[in-house]
């Protein structure tokens, strides 16, 4: 699938994090694209920070319930068994230590893990949601966002210029080029994308990295 585009590649790319029985939690924007992408023979169980265990794909047009909503006020559907609950119920499952994965957005990631991914000076935000909770709390924190931004600037970062949403957090990035795991405070280069020069990925990367002794292709 080299033809697909770089947040499609991202997506998928990200669908293979899922595990057989993990209870997932997936941050606003891209990463509730990943629902729509679970692998075949791997159950999961999807949490929301709104209150509701057991989403399902994103509704069919013309099959949208209103009342029906994940933490980023998209409609959803419900798996069978789906259950519902307060937010203080649905923050004391993260705070506890209960979420097994939560693949969220990111802004900035920095060589040493850190995140930034909740706002950017001067512009309104609605508040940090459950981000803070979730790097701090989940057992895995997978970040996935586009290596460059808009002007071909890395958000692969030295150091995180955005205010953080946490410090060393990051276990795995996905961007569009590449795979990196953060290991010690050291950023590992995992996977390496089929149309894309280890020469390349330097040229855009700010932050300083590692290569593994076997790295591998990144598949999508």
């Amino acid at each position: 699938m080299k033809s697909a585009s770089s947040r499609e590649r991202i997506v998928l790319r990200a669908a293979r994090e899922l595990q057989d029985g993990f209870y997932v939690n997936l941050g606003i924007g891209m990463p509730t694209q990943v629902a729509n992408h679970v692998p075949d023979g791997v159950e999961i169980i999807l949490q929301s920070e709104n209150g509701m265990l057991g989403i399902g794909p994103f509704p069919l047009e013309g099959e949208e319930d209103p009342d029906l909503i994940n933490a980023g006020k998209q409609t959803i559907t419900e798996q069978p068994g789906a259950s519902y609950f307060s937010s203080a119920e649905s923050f004391a499952m993260i705070r506890g230590g209960k979420i097994d994965l939560t693949i969220m957005g990111g802004m900035e990631v920095s060589e040493t893990g850190d995140l930034a991914n909740w706002m950017i000076p001067g512009k309104m935000v609605k508040g940090m949601g459950g981000g803070m909770d979730l790097v701090a709390s989940a057992n895995r924190v997978v970040i996935i966002m586009t290596h460059c931004n808009k002007k071909g600037a890395s958000k692969v970062l030295r150091e995180c210029r955005l205010p953080l949403t946490g410090v060393g957090c990051v276990d795995r990035l996905i961007t569009e080029h590449a795979v990196f795991d953060f290991e010690d405070g050291r950023m590992i280069l995992r996977e390496l994308a089929p149309d894309t020069t280890l020469d390349q990925l330097r040229e855009m990367t700010e932050a300083r990295f590692e290569v593994t002794d076997d790295l591998a292709e990144m598949t999508w």
